[in-house]
């Protein structure tokens, strides 16, 4: 794989303010905004808990957004967290947020939207199981591989069919983003409209507790602060991919004015979506019977919910518009998330084919390959939820030292010149960076399992560092 030449094309500048705002858009809204309700009510059993945590979510997020919008307008290069932390700390950092990115964070990321687009394919039409001791068959005995067989094949077909598309060009991929995004926004608030109006749902419904309320963990030491801390993971997934759009930068136009633009504009929107969906959500089902579809194995929040008023026909039709989201946010994923590689290979910091561009397409096609037989590899991992709550819990230890940057590089570069500054400077940063260690502390006591399963994967990038460096100094 290391002998293969380098680049013989160039990225092209595709992506406008407009566009920019719809792939960031595409990139968060995925499974999130249809599932994570559902595990957010067993964990809060309160649904004003689980509005307060959407909306505290989307704050942090807006001050990570805040903050980052300075750094990627200072450095508009693909690439993203890799490019700022190789530059504000040094190759090793950049190289094991690359390295992470790849092992758990984007992978884990394209491997758990494909599974909630198989899970609504199989409300659809049921997939096959193998049954018997297959389904509870396990790997070092965390990994049940044979488990729901049926939905982590169809998982991973969608994985290899979307990698094709975007083989063959960004036009071809963005576009396709285009034009779900439009529809999947549309479709969302006619779920709010429907929901609303249609629906034999009550506002009681918004300040009735579980019947089971409250969770054990309320009477702990700092129980309050633990259940909010828990739902807010949980929500936190839902905002993933804010900060995607740096791993195109090469191919925004007019970088230093679009990238603070496309990232503002596009989280207050996605804010907004989710408040007011997740809001139609409980005012339909009361908590307990959200806590009951958490509770089987394929079950959809959003699915049982207009099955709830409209039938079957209406949870078809949902599940449809599921397919449609999951599918376009996968895409949105793997085209942005092979720009890391392609950006470390430039650097001789990863397998040197991935710094291939096609001289035909324009794309890195070797990149967007080895990172998509990845992501189908997690596929087999785990459930939904596991792979969800490791990637965030890595993605925050990265998100903390690209925010920390903000500071470095006033001091570094006081005087380049910055077309955006940082709203509130040093307050926001400094509150976002306070807000992931508070995180990072709470899943590593609360979640052991998933925060040492990510930290192994990120751990395991220290002999190929070694390797990548020796063979880049030989050069």
């Amino acid at each position: 794989m290391d002998n293969k030449p380098a680049s013989t094309g160039e990225l092209i500048k595709y992506f406008g303010l407009g566009t920019g705002i719809i792939l960031i858009i595409s990139s968060i809204i995925g499974s999130g905004v249809y599932k994570k309700v559902a595990s957010m009510s067993v964990i809060a059993e309160s649904p004003q808990l689980i509005l307060l945590a959407w909306v505290l979510a989307g704050v942090v997020t807006l001050l990570g957004v805040l903050s980052l919008a300075e750094i990627a307008m200072l450095m508009p290069e693909s690439g993203g967290s890799f490019v700022y932390l190789n530059k504000i700390y040094g190759k090793i950092f950049g190289y094991f947020y690359g390295w992470a990115s790849f092992a758990c964070i984007q992978s884990a990321s394209t491997a758990a939207i494909a599974y909630v687009f198989a899970q609504s394919v199989n409300a659809v039409v049921p997939l096959p199981i193998l049954g018997g001791e297959w389904e509870t068959m396990s790997v070092l005995g965390i990994f049940t591989p044979f488990a729901n067989l049926g939905v982590k094949l169809v998982a991973v077909a969608l994985i290899v069919m979307l990698t094709a598309i975007n083989y063959t060009g960004v036009k071809k991929g963005g576009g396709l983003s285009n034009i779900i995004t439009i529809i999947v926004v549309i479709s969302i608030f006619a779920i709010i409209f429907l929901g609303l109006t249609l629906s034999d749902g009550s506002w009681s419904n918004l300040t009735t507790h579980s019947s089971t309320y409250p969770p054990a963990k309320m009477g702990e030491n700092f129980g309050l602060m633990k259940l909010i801390f828990g739902t807010m993971l949980a929500s936190f997934w839902a905002y993933e991919g804010w900060i995607n759009i740096g791993f195109v930068g090469d191919e925004i136009k007019d970088p230093q004015r679009n990238i603070p633009k496309i990232l503002i504009y596009g989280i207050l929107i996605i804010i907004g979506i989710y408040l007011l969906v997740n809001m139609t959500y409980l005012y339909v089902m009361p908590i307990d019977e959200m806590i009951a579809v958490a509770k089987s194995e394929n079950g959809v929040a959003a699915v049982e919910v207009i099955r709830k008023f409209l039938g079957n026909g209406g949870a078809f039709a949902i599940s449809l518009l599921i397919v449609l989201t999951t599918a376009g946010c996968t895409n949105s994923t793997i085209l942005t998330s092979a720009r890391i590689y392609y950006a470390m290979a430039k650097e001789k910091m990863f397998f040197k084919s991935a710094a291939y561009v096609h001289p035909k397409f324009k794309v890195p096609t070797k990149s967007l390959v080895i990172f998509s037989v990845w992501s189908c590899i997690l596929v087999f991992s785990g459930t939904f939820d596991q792979l969800t709550d490791m990637l965030v819990f890595v993605q925050f230890i990265f998100y903390a030292l690209v925010i920390a940057g903000v500071f470095i590089l006033r001091k570094k570069m006081p005087n380049a010149e910055r077309s955006y500054k940082v709203i509130g400077y040093p307050v926001v940063p400094a509150l976002y960076i306070l807000f992931c260690v508070g995180l990072l502390i709470n899943t590593l006591i609360e979640q052991p399992r998933e925060a040492g399963i990510g930290l192994v994967l990120t751990i395991l990038g220290l002999p190929f560092y070694y390797y990548f460096k020796r063979n880049s100094s030989s050069v």
